[in-house]
């Protein structure tokens, strides 16, 4: 089928309203629809509900997909997968370049019971029409998703959320969550945020060039403020389908965190983004706790060096979150750094592979950092390191549970002997 899209057009609203949703630019409807019989009946039986317009596009789920990678996701988006041979694979595809808040209501030609659970139970699709359509069918079924009157699941959905802890200071931790974080927006096409919550020496934002602000303390301190709308203002952008969250307290400012400020705030940021990247230094305050334990996956930074090393071993016994189903993903950062140590060492000590390994370029890692500029986006060593790391993190097949093995301190002393 062909994955070009066609003429574009709009129904208009009657009077010039008020977007429904909270971002900029974001659509009310979107449909993708591949032939004008369907459009035609859509329109018909969605004219009473789409009272803030309902764009479409002739075209199938291939140029949704295409689409969405260039433009903000809509509030309700209809697919058109007729003909389509993978429909899941599709919509799978679908589902990594569009936000997790959103509505998918898909149109095919297949009336099969089967196809109809895997959509809706085993992807989140809010429903499915098959071919012909009626105007009264959509009414009924697409209807109450437009109009917001259909009943919200009570399951667990939307962004993972991923902290990233250093072993110890300057081990790169901050310069490894700004760099996945770019990738993940920039190269895999993920709406992605990323969270400093170091509200007082916090890095991640200058490292972007992106501004920090009172926002982020204000949302800890007071969780009940924290909406959608709150969160368009203190998220600052950074590059396309990438936002930072960050501080800049005065050293003499204290704070007071309001018991569950970082559930709320992470509770609304999923609905927003595909991931949230945490700069997570481990401290033993209670916000730390709180945002480790909501991690989906956790990824600790090392280097090959006896404190880094032993502090790592202490991190990795950290019992898992509620959320987590596999270890923590290691990563050691500024392999062939002069006086440490090699893989099978610290692999010896830690006796646990290492996941992956970040080879010790000062150089394009210090200059990125004083433009203001990501260093995963020149290519060479430290670029193929961090799509591994990506590919870790985007590889959700990989969640299987890991048995925690025991760690060897006396072991790792000895190597620090040799050193």
């Amino acid at each position: 089928m062909p994955d070009d899209v066609g003429a574009r057009t709009t129904t208009p609203s009657g009077q010039a309203a008020e977007s429904s949703s909270a971002r900029t630019g974001r659509a009310a409807v979107l449909a993708f629809i591949s032939d004008p019989e369907s459009e035609a009946v859509l329109r018909q039986g969605l004219e009473k509900v789409a009272q803030d317009g309902m764009e479409v596009i002739r075209g199938n789920g291939r140029a949704a997909v295409a689409a969405l990678r260039k433009i903000p996701s809509p509030r309700v988006l209809i697919v058109d997968i007729t003909g389509e041979e993978q429909p899941l694979s599709l919509l799978g595809a679908l589902s990594e370049v569009v936000e997790p808040d959103i509505r998918v209501l898909v149109v095919g030609d297949r009336q099969d019971m089967t196809l109809y659970r895997q959509l809706t139970r085993g992807l989140g699709v809010a429903e499915y029409l098959f071919k012909p359509l009626s105007a009264e069918v959509v009414a009924q079924h697409f209807g109450q998703y437009i109009s917001g009157s259909a009943a919200i699941s009570t399951q667990p959905t939307g962004g993972r959320i991923i902290s990233i802890t250093g072993s110890c200071g300057g081990c790169g931790a901050t310069t490894v969550a700004v760099n996945l974080a770019w990738h993940l927006a920039a190269d895999a096409s993920r709406h992605t945020v990323l969270l400093d919550p170091n509200l007082y020496t916090g890095t991640a934002a200058m490292l972007l060039s992106a501004r920090s602000g009172a926002g982020l303390r204000t949302a800890l301190e007071t969780p009940q403020r924290v909406d959608e709308l709150f969160l368009e203002r203190i998220a600052q952008p950074a590059a396309d389908r990438l936002a930072v969250i960050a501080g800049e307290e005065k050293l003499t400012d204290p704070t007071v965190f309001a018991p569950g400020g970082a559930d709320r705030l992470l509770q609304v940021l999923r609905q927003r983004y595909n991931y949230i990247i945490v700069d997570l230094p481990f401290t033993s305050q209670p916000i730390t706790r709180e945002l480790m334990e909501h991690a989906r996956q956790r990824i600790l930074v090392t280097e090959p060096t006896l404190p880094a090393l032993r502090d790592a071993i202490r991190l990795l016994a950290l019992p898992m979150g509620a959320q987590q189903s596999r270890r923590p993903v290691l990563v050691l950062n500024k392999l062939g750094a002069p006086g440490t140590m090699g893989v099978n060492e610290a692999e010896d000590a830690l006796q646990q592979k290492i996941d992956v390994c970040i080879p010790f370029l000062p150089r394009q890692v210090n200059t990125a950092a004083m433009l203001g500029k990501p260093a995963v986006a020149t290519p060479g060593g430290f670029r193929d390191a961090l799509h591994q790391l990506g590919r870790e993190v985007t590889a959700f097949s990989a969640d299987v549970p890991v048995s925690r093995r025991s760690f060897s301190l006396s072991k790792l002393l000895r190597l620090g002997d040799k050193t």
